[in-house]
């Protein structure tokens, strides 16, 4: 075997000597070192799973952001607690206790905001109700006049037995006059309401007349917040755990528990919230990295084992993984202490390189053995340092080069993962050299060393050789095709389609967007007063791409003193609410029974006058109730359990006064203006925003007003822009700094091209297969392409390496191409186990990286060899 005496080849030789001469004591160093190092980020390493936090925090947009969650803490981090279900008014009632026993907990839940439970919009909502609404509900009541204050002070069968027994009086009916009829018309819907509500007990026991719908009419039923109520929470977070909404979470649900709430089948309550949204994103993440990690593992083993086919190779190379993956580990919660959505990914990306070191050395290592004398290992191992040391060291320098090409970017996540990463090639390189040789000198020969070259490099230099034009021709093609697609690449910088849609948070999202009430996508402006506020707030509003702006101001009812005027009408014919009488005693279970008899013959008497058809349908629904086993409490329940409730809510809505900035509460003045004066207007999109285009444009519409403008659509189009930017500059570094060490080591133009133009074909195709298969880039797997420079470079450079110190046949039948295939092959495997990661982000960039590497090892394999073979053919 040649031994080429290279300086640089002297100094690894030397050092894997001195391990092999101490194998035992650097064996037991090396494993104690990374059972501490275990242990050590096990109780020190996090996780953030923030998007917008793998940002610098000194960019513009991130700045504008930081202001106003420092300004608004109670509106930052909040969790939205979502009460739904058929029953408006239980659905009202539930988040009500639901709201005040939250509330009752300072110390978990500094903030809880559900307005229909504030004394001042339960006693001024009727303001914020349109003029022609306010008008229509004052006649709505006037009609029901008559059986809400009869039953104002008997809410029991008995009451209402004796109000349709005196409605349906003969004579009335018989009377004939417009005024009399009306009056009789205007109980229908009543009837009707009350049909339904006996009707539904035969599916729920615990269905209710919905007084509040029936009072209110086709207002309450054309909103939404009639059957879902939204409660605002402002949790206690923490940090120090991986789940910091866990002790929030927890106790919700026991509150939901204890109030009996999750007993009631036709309740549904449900948590959604960023700090939701990031925990279970991150339990996502843990989830899938683990699984991930332990699939890529095996397939790199079984990849292993068909590419060595030697159990102490396999062995040796599998600890030296295991020993290499704990330091870098180690070396992350030392200098990075946290890891992100992204440099999470360094496991994975680790197993691929670092046996991708292993596979070089032990099949060289194998080739040693073979060549030399029989059973010398410690000779076979100091020859493979010498021949392969600076093809290791040199792969272990580019890859780190393609990591770290992300480090003087902007874009903080990505830089993290290079600068976990690059640390982990020196730590492959390290373990690979050190390490590895210890152990393969203490475990057995590898049987069959004598390794054959692949079964088809023969065939494949041939074929090469003669069609190498053909091959180059079909290079430059197929690259002047990619290039056509680079123009239809794109950019998704929205973090939400990196999340689980079967994550119960973002389902719950999901379900929200179509309530006017949540506004995921809002813009958030910060301005220094209410005067500028309310300027702003009228710019924006004559913007096409805005629906409606909120600020302070908006929560003034407008047209005051006519809806007062309306109001204090109504105040006149109702005014036996404000001053109840003394309501009677309960009735006992006769006077039920005799109540709910009157009532069938007063509804039997109606089926002849203007009432028949709602009479009718609710005496059979009486009758059937009846058949059925309801006992007369549970159709007075049914009917009007849920009328007092609604009648002092009324009452109390008809004390509304003149509201000015004075009169709002503080709970919705934290929300709108900071303490310092300065005010926050909301921008709500006229436009669905999940549409990147329509994100973009209403983007740039409203900052055409606003500038500093926030919010989470500025933060994804800026930190989208901030992440090409630095996917750019990564490149760009990346590519220069790989040049410049090639042309350094390689000292040839010639060669240096030679292992570039593979990479670039790999990188031109790995974009048209963006294209092709509908598979964006993203904040995961935009470092795809850095990192093919950095990993592709690998296999171009041994080959070139070893055709210098031997003919381009020679080196298709070495152990070489053999390492290249498998390292590839082990790299694909780890990478190809990514994409099994139920996190999008994660999965996205295995799929990418998967193809990009797939690309390399084309490239590598056939358009190297082409211009290699041409090269000669020229020479």
């Amino acid at each position: 075997m040649a031994d080429p005496g290279n300086r640089s080849g002297q100094v690894f030789a030397r050092w894997v000597t001195g391990v092999t001469k101490r194998a035992l004591l650097v064996i037991a160093l090396c494993l104690l070192s990374g059972a501490g190092a275990l242990y050590y980020t096990l109780s020190h390493m996090g996780i953030n799973t923030s998007v917008v936090d793998m940002l610098s925090a000194d960019l513009p947009f991130r700045q504008n952001d930081i202001a106003v969650m420092e300004a608004f803490p109670a509106i930052t981090d909040s969790l939205v607690v979502v009460v739904e279900g058929p029953d408006g008014a239980r659905n009202e009632k539930a988040a009500e206790r639901l709201s005040q026993a939250l509330a009752q907990d300072p110390a978990l839940f500094p903030t809880v905001f559900y307005p229909q439970a504030d004394p001042f919009f339960r006693r001024n909502g009727l303001l914020y109700q349109d003029t022609a609404e306010l008008e229509a509900l004052s006649n709505r009541l006037a009609q029901a006049q008559p059986l809400l204050i009869s039953l104002q002070d008997d809410p029991t069968l008995r009451g209402l037995a004796a109000l349709l027994g005196q409605a349906m009086n003969p004579a009335l009916q018989e009377q004939g006059e417009v005024e009399a009829q009306a009056g009789l018309e205007g109980l229908a819907p009543s009837l009707r309401a009350m049909a339904e509500a006996v009707e539904n007990l035969a599916q729920d026991p615990n269905a209710q007349l919905q007084w509040r719908d029936l009072i209110r009419g086709e207002v309450a039923k054309g909103d939404r917040g009639g059957t879902r109520q939204l409660i605002a929470v402002k949790p206690a977070l923490d940090y120090a755990s991986l789940a910091p909404a866990a002790p929030a979470l927890r106790a919700i649900e026991q509150q939901i528990a204890d109030l009996g709430l999750a007993d009631d089948p036709s309740l549904s309550i449900r948590v959604t919230g960023e700090p939701l949204l990031l925990q279970d994103e991150l339990a996502s993440v843990e989830q899938g990295i683990g699984w991930v990690g332990l699939i890529s593992f095996v397939l790199v083993s079984l990849l292993l084992a068909i590419g060595l086919r030697s159990g102490s190779l396999i062995l040796a190379t599998l600890i030296t993984l295991i020993v290499g993956l704990i330091w870098t580990a180690f070396a992350a919660a030392v200098v990075v202490g946290e890891l992100n959505l992204i440099s999470v990914a360094f496991a994975v990306l680790f197993i691929g390189l670092s046996v991708d070191f292993g596979i070089h050395f032990c099949l060289r290592y194998q080739e040693a053995m073979g060549a030399g004398p029989q059973g010398d290992k410690a000779e076979a191992l100091r020859l493979t340092a010498r021949h392969i040391g600076g093809a290791l060291t040199l792969t272990a320098v580019t890859a780190a080069i393609g990591f770290l090409s992300f480090l003087p970017t902007s874009y903080r996540g990505l830089s993290e993962l290079g600068l976990i990463s690059a640390m982990g090639m020196g730590i492959a390189l390290f373990s690979n050299l050190t390490l590895l040789p210890a152990l393969l000198s203490c475990l057995s020969a590898p049987q069959g060393v004598q390794r054959r070259p692949l079964p088809i490099a023969g065939r494949l230099d041939a074929l090469i050789t003669r069609h190498r034009r053909s091959v180059l021709v079909g290079a430059g093609l197929l690259a002047l095709a990619c290039l056509a697609s680079l123009p239809f690449a794109r950019f998704d910088d929205d973090p939400m389609n990196l999340r689980d849609p079967d994550s119960p948070s973002v389902a719950v999202l999901f379900d929200l967007l179509d309530d006017p009430r949540v506004q995921p996508y809002a813009a958030e402006i910060l301005v220094p007063d209410r005067e500028s506020a309310a300027r702003i707030a009228a710019q924006l509003n004559t913007l096409p791409e805005v629906a409606s702006t909120i600020w302070l101001g908006d929560y003034l009812p407008n047209d005051q003193d006519e809806k007062l005027a309306i109001i204090e009408e109504m105040g006149f014919f109702l005014s036996s609410l404000l001053f109840p009488s003394t309501a009677a005693a309960p009735p006992d279970a006769q006077e039920s029974t005799e109540a709910l008899a009157s009532l069938d013959r007063s509804l039997a008497a109606a089926e002849d006058g203007p009432l028949a058809e709602a009479a009718g349908r609710l005496r059979q629904a009486l009758a059937d109730a009846r058949a059925a086993g309801a006992s007369p409490q549970a159709i007075e329940a049914a009917l009007l359990s849920d009328l007092p409730d609604q009648l002092d809510r009324l009452a109390e809505a008809l004390l509304a006064e003149d509201v000015d900035f004075g009169a709002l509460p503080d709970s919705l003045i934290q929300r709108s203006e900071a303490r310092d004066g300065r005010n926050l207007i909301q921008v709500n999109p006229a436009w669905d925003l999940r549409d990147q285009a329509a994100r973009h444009a209403f983007v740039a519409a409203i900052r055409s007003v606003a500038p500093n403008a926030s919010g989470p659509p500025v933060v994804i189009t800026e930190a989208g822009r901030a992440v090409v930017v630095a996917f750019t500059q990564a490149l760009t570094i990346a590519v220069i700094a790989i040049s410049l060490l090639l042309l350094v080591v390689l000292r040839s133009i010639k060669d240096s091209l030679f292992v570039l133009a593979p990479l670039s074909l790999a990188a031109l195709m790995t974009v048209a297969a963006t294209v092709v298969l509908n598979l964006p880039f993203n904040f995961a797997n935009i470092i795809v392409l850095p990192l093919l420079f950095g990993l592709g470079v690998a296999g171009g450079i041994h080959l070139v390496m070893r055709t210098r110190s031997s003919d381009q046949a020679a080196m298709l039948q070495s152990s070489t191409p053999r390492a290249v295939f498998f390292s590839s092959l082990t790299t694909i495997g780890s990478f190809c186990a990514l994409a099994l990661s139920s996190h999008r982000g994660t999965a996205s960039m295995g799929e990418l990286l998967t193809i990009a590497i797939t690309f390399t090892l084309l490239s590598c394999l056939v358009v190297l060899p082409a211009l290699l073979a041409d090269t000669k053919a020229r020479g």
